[in-house]
């Protein structure tokens, strides 16, 4: 690292102190150098500073160990990016208040612009679960990279999709990477890294508070051509997301649920104002490649429909009786007229053969 990178991460490092407020003290004082040397007084002078913010600023340069950052980036194999050099994302150059730094962990590549953001509630239900998947599965075998948040619920099963097509994918973090938030994702982080990239413009320690999640929010639609929700409650932060990507100028897309439900409240409500509807890959591969390709999906209808192979008897009465949403098995006995015990061991022979799976209440649903 170049003597003027360090001094810019030492005012990066410095808590409270954003790129907007960095680059107001970069304006007035030339250099990050120079920064670091002026008195509180000079702080002070700067627009939107005042005395009590120059004093906590003074102090916290004092104490800052850009060493000890560089040491926990060497210890968890993260590089640090700058804006505007090479690899860091060309497509977050373009939006409102860019992060001055990015800390990366795992690959960044060309084809990365082309990429798709999913994003949803951390309460998602199994249809937004499964539809977040096949989803993102379909779109990164189109060769589109699926950014999301790493959370738990909708952006998980973006995340899962993707890998499970061998597709690429980026989660961009609220909080530092030495420490994955939530922490039962830290697998799934592994996972991510080694066929994608960990992004944040946190410090690596910090941990992730509410407020640092719509500034996240802006980096995850900045570095994709769309954003799709898929489930968000009315206040959700999904829709902070939509409402960034459309100030950047990406297109907003918002996958239909039903109207009683309360997490397809938030997507139903971008429907109304506009947003494009998205059904399935195809939607949205129309509109960004401009024809209408032919993805072999599970989202599309057609492939959801189709039946597995070799199906007979009452398996196969068993599958067409979990057509749409998830049934609890009481239902599934009055409906087929079966007794518990047939219907048990059917179930479990489709659950062991991955056709179905067990969801929990007692209730099955197609895979």
């Amino acid at each position: 690292m170049a003597d003027d990178l360090n001094d810019l991460l030492a005012l990066h490092l410095v808590p409270g102190l954003g790129p907007r407020l960095t680059a107001a003290l970069l304006e007035r004082f030339g250099s990050a150098s120079a920064v670091l040397k002026a008195s509180v007084g000079q702080l002070a002078e700067v627009p939107h500073i005042g005395a009590n913010l120059a004093a906590k600023f003074r102090q916290a340069m004092d104490q800052v160990d850009v060493a000890a950052e560089r040491a926990r980036m060497e210890q968890h194999h993260v590089v640090l990016l700058r804006r505007g050099v090479p690899p860091y994302p060309a497509p977050l150059e373009t939006i409102a208040v860019p992060p001055d730094f990015l800390y990366l962990r795992g690959t960044l590549e060309e084809r990365d612009a082309q990429a798709v953001a999913i994003v949803g509630s951390r309460h998602g239900t199994s249809y937004g679960l499964r539809v977040a998947e096949r989803l993102a599965a379909d779109l990164a075998r189109a060769g589109f990279t699926i950014i999301s948040g790493l959370a738990r619920g909708i952006d998980a099963a973006a995340h899962r999709g993707a890998l499970k097509a061998g597709g690429r994918t980026i989660a961009v973090l609220a909080g530092g990477l030495s420490k994955i938030y939530p922490p039962e994702h830290a697998e799934l982080a592994d996972q991510v890294a080694n066929s994608g990239a960990l992004l944040t413009e946190s410090p690596m320690p910090m941990e992730p508070m509410a407020a640092m999640f719509p500034a996240r929010n802006r980096i995850i639609s900045g570095l994709a051509r769309a954003v799709v929700l898929v489930e968000a409650a009315e206040k959700s932060g999904a829709l902070i997301t939509a409402s960034h990507a459309a100030e950047q100028g990406r297109e907003v897309y918002a996958i239909p649920g039903p109207v009683d439900s309360i997490t397809s409240a938030g997507t139903l409500t971008l429907l109304r104002k506009g947003a494009r509807l998205a059904r399935h890959a195809n939607d949205i591969l129309e509109d960004l490649l401009g024809i209408a390709p032919i993805v072999a999906s599970a989202s599309a209808p057609a492939a959801v429909a189709a039946p597995p192979p070799k199906l007979e008897g009452l398996q196969q009465r068993v599958w067409d009786a979990l057509a749409g949403e998830p049934r609890h098995i009481d239902e599934l006995t009055r409906s087929l007229a079966l007794p518990v015990s047939d219907l048990s061991r059917t179930l479990m022979v489709l659950e062991m053969s991955r056709i179905v799976r067990r969801l929990p209440g007692n209730r099955f649903e197609r895979t």
